[in-house]
């Protein structure tokens, strides 16, 4: 028997190279794009421990858990870390950067997360490049959240190592990721002693055995669903336009907020609206009310909606909506609103969900207009 998923004939090196031409064009980038084998954690941890070592003086942003472990991999490899921490309802500023600088003239590598969708800000990372180009340092850059909800321009912000994954606003699959490469990035690579070789986590092995062979021979045999799905989400972005999906998410993220404020009982967490990511909102619970028993409750009536409670310490104050990707949608958030709404209401608490409803509604017109309007 057949399936339509088995049996595929093998997927070559150049239909493997053109899949990576896709997403450097999704990116607006001429530097190297490598996609990798496996979830975009594998080019997070590889692409830091290739370009820092024991003589890396970094300055590690720190707006939420993953910036977090990027410290602590980056104290792996032996570098000096100064930390700037912010308050996780917040964003960094390119001022707080700059401050970091001139306090340690000697910083040479900077880490930064665009999107944390596990907390739901955003970083203004446009800004923040400036900053780093200044200093001269490399500049690294998560933004696997942030890549189809928003602008994501490795070349324009001056990002040395711009790390991305299919699998939030993309709408595409987790088992592959991708990450753009300048020529700085490969050089302090190539000059690094403990840089990782004959490794899976090996960036400089994808230079050496795929990028400067002409992309002719794969290292090992790729992982060809992962790969055509990753395919299949990028002809499905260029088909709708960067713009429309953009605007789809930026419009799930103010009909969400909107419609939070109007339900009741509930509160953005991220203060700002500049500073909140369009991947995913998270809202604060009452002190006397457990985020995770009440994400249990409306997940009860629709396990299939996009909610989650925050992870670890957040679990019992955070709710996050991830409306990215397919749930980038007015009936996803609708559905959100209306299940909090309920889940609210069994806890004794009063909520408006239909105004709730009304309110998102309202709010998604706009961003849509925006977006099909090409503003």
């Amino acid at each position: 028997m057949t399936h339509p998923l088995l049996d595929l004939p093998p997927l070559t090196a150049g239909r493997f190279a053109a899949i990576e031409d896709r997403v450097a064009r999704l990116l607006g980038t001429a530097q190297d794009v490598v996609v990798m084998q496996g979830e975009a954690l594998l080019p997070l941890e590889g692409a830091i421990r290739a370009a820092a070592g024991p003589g890396t003086v970094a300055l590690n942003i720190v707006t939420g858990p993953y910036g977090q472990t990027f410290g602590n991999w980056l104290r792996d490899c032996g570098a000096t870390v100064h930390d700037l921490a912010v308050p996780f309802h917040t964003a960094v500023s390119a001022e707080q950067v700059r401050g970091a600088f001139a306090e340690h003239p000697e910083i040479d590598f900077v880490s930064l997360v665009h999107a944390e969708a596990a907390t739901g800000n955003t970083n203004p990372v446009a800004e923040i490049g400036e900053a780093v180009r200044a200093q001269g340092a490399l500049f690294y850059l998560d933004a696997v959240a942030s890549v189809g909800a928003e602008p994501v321009l490795p070349d324009a912000w001056g990002v040395d190592l711009c790390v991305i994954g299919a699998q939030k606003a993309m709408g595409g699959p987790a088992g592959v990721s991708a990450v753009s490469v300048s020529e700085r990035a490969w050089a302090r690579m190539a000059a690094n002693p403990a840089a990782p070789r004959r490794s899976y986590l090996s960036l400089l092995d994808w230079k050496e055995r795929w990028i400067d062979g002409g992309r002719k021979a794969l290292l090992h045999a790729p992982a060809q669903l992962e790969m055509l799905a990753l395919e299949a989400c990028v002809e499905r972005i260029e088909a709708e336009g960067t713009g429309t999906v953009m605007a789809r998410h930026a419009a799930a993220a103010a009909a969400t907020r909107a419609g939070a404020l109007a339900l009741g009982g509930l509160e953005p967490y991220v203060y700002e609206a500049t500073e909140a990511a369009p991947v995913a909102t998270t809202l604060r619970t009452p002190s006397d009310v457990d985020a995770s028993a009440l994400v249990a409750r409306a997940l009860a009536a629709d396990p299939a909606l996009p909610l989650a409670a925050g992870g670890g310490a957040l679990a019992g104050e955070m709710v996050r909506v991830n409306h990215y990707g397919p749930d980038a949608t007015l009936m996803a958030v609708q559905g959100c609103l209306t299940a909090l709404g309920a889940a609210l209401a069994e806890a004794g608490r009063k909520a408006d969900a239909e105004g709730a409803r009304r309110a998102a509604g309202d709010a998604w017109e706009r961003p849509v207009r925006a977006g099909l309007s090409g503003a």
